[in-house]
């Protein structure tokens, strides 16, 4: 077995590193005889990517001698140089003490080391660019044959897998192990680096406030200590050396028609709340899970589903106080009343600006994004016991300095405090890409940056399964779920809440704008014809295709997209644009025909000149309004949407799509006009669950007002495919989709594929 597995020389690295691509061993009940199929190189081998560089690099006597050699034409052969020999005979050494089951001294820290360097030499070796290819590959395919033996080895003795997971302990044996073979390989010794002094703050430290009421918190609670009384353990786990987080997001987009969403909640005893008011089943249940004893909860019931409400009161179930709440800013005020209503036995302080007014000593601090990068630092060590994240699809983007703060803020409270209740909330979890999945469950402490943390690891492993099992996804589904998860339909729990629906209305443009649109749309769609010609006659490689060659229609679409964000002319961005300003008035009628017949109408729409155009008719038809724009003040928007909600002669209110998607209840009304489509099916939705929220008593109807025969219908179209992606993640509906769908690149696309179908009929 030594024999034919020994990767110290050309020949035996060859057999072994082709051996490792087939296959390699997996530590499984049955021992060695476990195998499965490698999907990749880099899954086949313990060498992966990401590993630090350490004590890799040669001297410089060694490089100048190598250089020599070359110059002169007698260079060293690569074979027996370096540290791959001296790792393929501590393998060997290793490998056939296991086989014989004899007592080697430093067995494990062989092992361990073996490995560890190995692991380097990998990421050295594909980072060297003196390198030849073909030396590189050669390199590779020895580091390839010690890795399949290291996990042949490992298979026979399970318990060596320990030592390969990422947490595990360095012993000094193994230390002094590695030092002797960076010293054989004639290797630089790696210099112990310096205690290094504490980071200065980063350039928002500047902006960064502490009120007075916290240093009066502060003074006042001067030994808040960290809570310490239940010990983390570190767990280790045959699953250490697999990539999870990408099976594990796959394990959503691919999941099957009727997978659950839904973690298992028990019932609650009594619906009864503080105040004198009455949860809902469903809202009950969860405040039950956390008083039996969950602390994470991603919350993403559909909007108007109370989730405000069960936030608060599981914090009040677990005497999770002071509670942090960080919330958009068009919500913060709307988050104090919830709180006053649902524990009104808990003070409840609201940060503006510098927070020169907050109560320090308040039960619940809420705090906008737009304003948390001052307070972080004081935030941080607060000794906040729960955390709640509203409309959590905002942190998405982790390269963020919103996403970065609310990371950190999570991690300093699960320092300080055991099991924190943690609580994620959004309707729409999904905007663009199931990836999104990433900052929020990193917030709630499922995952870091790179694997699953111990409580979903444990989770994972009680599975049995691998990657590499086509049973793994489903089940890591469930555990996943099973972390938190909570996911309900209005359809499922709200039987008195009517269903929504979307009606398209076509309209004709038929004045001087719409002309100009369609004249508009015909000479981009022939710009994208051209640009497609030109590139089919002077493409030199690739195949003749028979017909539309769709693989570069795609690419010309895409040619025309990046254009379009620089270019000043006409594009698909500025023709929607227009095409929004072309509706306007349409829409207005239309809404103002509903106000007549139905009673209250919310109009929403995306840019302020559609705005504009739609008050004007309005006034001109003799039709009280009100607005909620961007640009408004607190107390100018509670005043206009208590205006709506409150005065009977108030029949219509103008939204922003952007400023009034989220946090408002306008289910005063039962239908609403859609005057401009957005980009995504995402904010569609918010806006059409302003209206559609717990206490509607009437059907809810959202009228989407399409421009007909021209690029409007396209869009609409595209953004309803794009709907089922949210819908095949969470709620295990059975669309047939694969990837997020970028409507603004498919619409081009749809446009070019029709002009040339027309142009070659």
């Amino acid at each position: 077995m030594a024999a034919s597995s020994d990767p110290s020389g050309p020949r035996s690295s060859v057999s072994c590193a082709a051996h490792a691509d087939r296959i390699a061993p997996q530590p499984g009940p049955s021992g060695p005889s476990v195998r499965t199929r490698v999907r990749t190189p880099e899954e086949g081998s313990l060498a992966r990517q990401g590993q630090q560089q350490t004590a890799s690099r040669r001297t410089s006597s060694n490089r100048s001698s190598q250089r020599n050699g070359q110059r002169n034409g007698r260079r060293r052969p690569l074979d027996n140089d370096g540290i791959i020999p001296i790792l393929a005979r501590a393998v060997r050494e290793v490998e056939n003490a296991v086989a014989r089951r004899s007592n080697v001294p430093n067995l494990r820290s062989k092992f361990q080391v073996v490995a560890l360097l190995a692991r380097e030499e990998r990421a050295r070796v594909k980072s060297d660019t003196e390198m030849t290819d073909a030396q590189r590959n050669e390199q590779l395919k020895r580091l390839d044959g010690i890795a399949t033996i290291l996990a042949k080895t490992a298979a026979q003795e399970p318990s060596l897998f320990a030592l390969l997971a990422e947490n595990a302990t360095i012993s000094d044996s193994a230390k002094a192990l590695r030092k002797e073979m960076i010293a054989a390989a004639g290797l630089e010794a790696e210099v112990e680096p310096e205690p290094e002094a504490a980071p200065e703050a980063d350039g928002s430290a500047e902006r960064r406030v502490v009120p007075q009421s916290v240093l009066s918190r502060q003074l006042a609670n001067p030994f808040l200590a960290p809570d310490f009384s239940v010990q983390r353990k570190q767990l280790t786990h045959r699953l250490a050396t697999w990539e999870l987080l990408g099976p594990l997001f796959r394990s959503f987009e691919y999941a099957v028609a009727g997978a659950t969403s839904c973690m298992p909640l028990p019932e609650a005893e009594s619906l009864q709340a503080p105040g004198g008011h009455v949860l809902m089943k469903h809202q009950a249940q969860l405040v039950e899970a956390a008083r039996q004893g969950h602390r994470t909860f991603l919350l993403a019931d559909e909007p108007g589903l109370g989730k405000t409400a069960q936030s608060l009161l599981a914090a009040q179930a677990v005497e999770a106080f002071p509670l942090l709440v960080v919330v958009p800013n068009v919500v913060k005020m709307n988050w104090a009343r919830e709180a006053s209503m649902w524990t009104p036995n808990r003070t409840v302080t609201v940060i503006h600006g510098d927070g020169e007014d907050i109560d320090g000593f308040a039960d619940i601090v809420v705090v906008n994004y737009e304003v948390l990068d001052r307070h972080v630092g004081w935030i941080a060590d607060h000794g906040f016991r729960g955390m709640v994240v509203d409309e959590a699809h905002f942190i998405k983007n982790k390269s963020s300095q919103r996403s970065q703060h609310v990371l950190h803020l999570a991690d300093r409270i699960r320092e300080r405090t055991v099991r924190p209740l943690m609580v994620a909330l959004t309707g729409t979890p999904l905007i663009n890409d199931i990836e999104d999945f990433r900052a929020i469950w990193q917030f709630l402490g499922w995952i870091d940056d790179k694997k699953p943390l111990p409580e979903l690891m444990a989770a994972l492993e009680e599975t049995g399964l691998t990657p590499a099992d086509h049973s793994f996804y489903p089940a890591a589904r469930r555990a996943v779920v099973d972390m938190g998860i909570v996911r309900r339909r209005k359809v499922d729990v709200a039987a008195d809440i009517p269903a929504r629906r979307v009606a398209d209305l076509p309209v004709e443009l038929d004045d001087d704008l719409g002309r100009s649109i369609r004249d508009a749309e015909r000479e981009l769609a022939r710009r994208l014809v051209e640009r497609y010609e030109t590139a089919l006659a002077t493409r030199k490689t690739g195949s003749v295709v028979e017909g539309i060659d769709h693989q570069l229609v795609r690419q010309v679409a895409g040619w025309e997209r990046e254009d379009s964000d620089s270019s000043s002319g006409e594009n698909v961005f500025t023709m929607m644009r227009h095409i929004g300003q072309a509706k306007a008035g349409l829409a207005a009628d239309y809404a103002a025909q509903l106000a007549r017949s139905v009673g209250k109408v919310v109009f929403f729409a995306k840019h302020i000149d559609v705005m504009d155009t739609a008050e004007q008719t309005f006034a001109r038809r003799g039709i009280k309004y009100s607005s909620i724009r961007g640009d408004q003040t607190t107390k100018n928007r509670e005043a206009q949407i208590k205006a709506f909600v409150e005065d009977p002669e108030v029949e219509v209110i103008v939204c922003s799509l952007t400023a009034a998607g989220v946090g408002i209840n306008l289910q005063v009304a039962s239908n609403l006009v859609l005057a401009e489509l957005s980009w995504t099916d995402a904010e569609q939705t918010q806006a059409i669950d302003r209206v559609h929220r717990i206490g509607q008593e009437l059907p809810v109807t959202a009228w989407r007002i399409i421009a007909a025969q021209t690029i409007d219908t396209r869009i609409a179209e595209l953004i309803d495919s794009k709907a089922g992606l949210a819908a095949r993640a969470l709620d295990g509906a059975g669309e047939s989709v694969e990837t997020s769908v970028d409507v603004q690149l498919e619409a081009l696309v749809t446009l070019l594929t029709d002009a040339l179908e027309e142009k070659y009929a």
